[in-house]
Formats: structure tokens, sequence, C-alpha cells
């Protein structure tokens, strides 16, 4: 019997919303992320090609969220819970992060330089900012558990 495309597509979104990586990943992701930090401030110390920071923040990103989708050794659904609660919080924060840092970035530029202050953010900041307070969260919610 052939199923409707709504249960089809449940079972896609069921797919999709358990998707997690292997716990080994976690360790991948913390090297990446700190190869990449590394490399960030050594290249302050040189001349580097414009394309070096872009991939390099990229880099940083991907290493924290494989942090975040890797699994814990011992998954359930307390664990589950736990990492939902973190991913809700980092995303309210986030979204109040984007609204009000604008806002803050502008105002210490005028404060020290009148003549360049500009409003603006880049994703960067935004996606690095949720990633890490999603991590935080997490580890300290399993750690009061």
């Amino acid at each position: 019997m052939k199923e409707s495309f709504c249960e089809s597509e449940r079972k896609r979104l069921d797919k999709m919303n358990k998707f997690q990586l292997a716990h080994r990943f976690k360790r991948i992701g913390w090297v990446i992320v700190i190869i990449a930090f590394v490399l960030m401030i050594a290249k302050k110390f040189v001349d580097e090609p414009s394309w070096v920071k872009p991939v390099l923040t990229n880099l940083m990103i991907v290493g924290f969220l494989l942090i975040s989708l890797a699994k814990e050794k011992v998954e359930d659904e307390l664990i589950d819970k736990l990492r939902a609660q973190s991913y809700r919080l980092a995303f309210i924060l986030g979204v109040v992060y984007s609204l009000v840092q604008p806002y803050v970035e502008y105002g210490v530029d005028y404060l020290f330089n009148q003549e360049k202050a500009e409003m603006g953010f880049s994703y960067f900041q935004v996606l690095i900012f949720m990633l890490l307070v999603q991590i935080m969260f997490f580890t300290n919610l399993k750690r009061q558990r």
C-alpha cells in the first residue's frame, strides 16, 4: 500500500530531526576549532591573501557545528531533552543578539570614531554566538542533571 504524502513527509522530517553525528566528531570538531583559532591568531603577524580569513572563519563554524551535532557517549531521552533546550535557548539568544548587537557596535563606533560609525554585523558573529551558546548551555545542563 502506498504511503500518503503527509506520512512520507512526516517520516522524512523525523529522520532529519534525529540527525546526529557519531561521538568521535566531537573531538574532530574541537581539533578543527583549535587549529582555526591558532591560525587566525598567527595570520595577524603575517601578510595573508584575502581568502584566508573567510576560510578560517568558515572552518571554525564547521568545527563548532560538528561539536554541536555529535552524539554523547550515552545518548538517552534526558540528553535529547537537554540538547533541545540548549538549541532553543541558543536560538532565542541569537535572535536577541542579532537585534541588539548592531546598535551596540554603532554606539561604540560613534564614541570612538564619530566620522566612520556604521551599523551592521556579519553572519560569522551570529553563527559563532549561537553555536557557542548552544554548546555552553548543553554542557552546563548536562552537569546539573
